[in-house]
């Protein structure tokens, strides 16, 4: 058996007994994420561990623009002068709890930063953002250099210069 992270297959992958214990989390991974996909509003990836096909962890990508006045003013300095400006948006990212403490988490954001890291030399991407869905979250983002936006406790992001300088340390 051996660790996978690949694009959700709907009818391959078995997402029915995924439990994170947040009820958003696991409702969309359930019921959402493969409208999402076909609608091309968000990529889904999915941990297994192959040859099996049941979902240990998932995260989604897209895009997204952020408002460059809600970043810090050190690097909101070193960006154009325009109000918003593109971004990768990890909007979700969630284990099952039967493999909480495995570090599968870290796994499935170093994997998502270096999607969005590649991603950013063919399209325009300044940080990847998130929106932690708590503040245990919020520390969990915090250890890989994930900066909060002003007045928005629970956003996050992280510039795509760090996050070249992490993945290749």
């Amino acid at each position: 058996m051996v660790l996978q992270i690949e694009p959700l297959d709907s009818k391959r992958h078995d997402r029915a007994n995924f439990s994170c214990g947040k009820d958003s989390l696991d409702t969309y991974i359930h019921k959402q994420a493969s409208q999402d996909l076909k609608k091309k509003a968000a990529t889904v990836f999915v941990l297994v561990d192959a040859p099996a096909t049941e979902v240990l962890a998932y995260y989604t990508l897209s895009s997204y623009v952020v408002d460059t006045e809600r970043l810090d003013d050190a690097f909101a300095k070193s960006l154009p002068r325009y109000p918003r400006l593109p971004a990768t948006l990890l909007g979700r990212l969630a284990v099952d709890q039967s493999h909480k403490g495995k570090h599968l988490g870290e796994l499935m954001l170093i994997n998502a930063l270096k999607k969005a890291l590649i991603a950013s030399e063919y399209i325009g991407s300044l940080a990847l953002i998130t929106e932690a869905i708590d503040v245990e979250a919020v520390s969990f983002y915090q250890k890989y250099g994930f900066q909060i936006f002003k007045n928005q406790p629970l956003k996050l992001y992280l510039p795509m210069k760090s996050i070249a300088q992490l993945i290749t340390s």
